[in-house]
C-alpha cells in the first residue's frame, strides 16, 4: 500500500523522542566548526523551483571543503569539474539546501540545511585555496538548521569497513561504463582507461 498521508506515516514509523526533535540547532558550535575543519567531503542536496531534485558530492582536502563565516554562515567551495553544476542551477532558482558533512571512518554525519547563494569572490577564498588554486566560485549558506544524525546507516551498511571493498566485484571499471554509457566520448577503451588512470586524472583536480 502506498503511503500518501503524514498519518500514516507516523503510523508506522512514529514519532522522534525529546532528544531528536530538541537537537536541532541554528548557530554553530565549537564542535561543529572542529566537524567542518576535519570533513573532506558532503554530499550537497538542491531542488529547482519545480521541486526537481539534485545531490552532488563535494570533496577537497580537510580544512579547505568548508569555510565559517560566521556562527550562521558556512561556505563551500567549488572546483574545475565537467560544467554541469545541476545543483547551483537549482540555488537560483530555489535557495534552500541541505549539506551533509563527512568524516572517513565516523558513522555520525554533520547536517545543515540552509539557504544558498553564489559568489565568485569574496575575502576567504584564498583561505580555501589548494595547490595555491582558489575556488572558481563559492556557495554561502545561511544556516537554519544544525544537528548531528546517528551512525546508524553507516553501521548497516559497513561503508567504512575495509572487508565489504571490493569495487570492481559488481560493476565495471569506469573506463567500461563511460564506453557503454556515454558513447560521445569517441575514445577506445585502452584511452579511457589511461584517461582514468588516477595519476592523469588528478591532474585537472585544480
Amino acid at each position: 500500500m502506498q503511503i500518501t498521508t503524514l498519518e500514516q506515516l507516523v503510523g508506522i514509523v512514529g514519532t522522534p523522542g525529546d532528544r531528536a526533535v530538541a537537537k536541532e540547532r541554528r548557530t554553530l558550535t565549537d564542535i561543529d566548526r572542529a566537524w567542518l575543519a576535519a570533513s573532506p567531503f558532503c554530499v550537497l542536496a538542491t531542488a529547482d523551483a519545480d521541486g526537481r531534485c539534485d545531490a552532488s558530492p563535494k570533496g577537497d582536502p580537510a580544512g579547505q571543503l568548508a569555510h565559517v563565516v560566521d556562527d550562521r554562515t558556512i561556505a563551500l567551495a567549488e572546483r574545475p569539474g565537467n560544467k554541469r553544476v545541476d545543483g547551483y542551477r537549482n540555488v537560483l532558482s530555489n535557495p534552500h539546501v541541505g549539506l551533509n558533512f563527512l568524516i572517513p571512518g565516523r558513522a555520525d554525519t554533520l547536517r545543515i540545511n540552509g539557504r544558498g547563494r553564489l559568489v565568485d569572490d569574496a575575502p576567504f577564498f584564498d583561505d580555501l585555496a589548494v595547490r595555491d588554486r582558489r575556488p572558481i566560485l563559492a556557495l554561502v549558506v545561511e544556516i537554519e538548521t544544525i544537528f548531528f544524525h546517528c551512525g546508524k546507516a553507516f553501521m548497516r551498511s559497513g561503508l567504512w569497513d575495509p572487508e565489504t571493498w571490493d569495487p570492481e566485484a559488481l560493476v565495471p571499471r569506469r573506463a567500461v561504463i563511460t564506453q557503454e554509457l556515454e558513447p560521445q566520448a569517441g575514445k577506445t577503451l585502452d584511452e579511457l582507461d589511461d584517461y582514468y588512470r588516477p595519476e592523469n586524472y588528478a591532474q585537472g583536480l585544480y
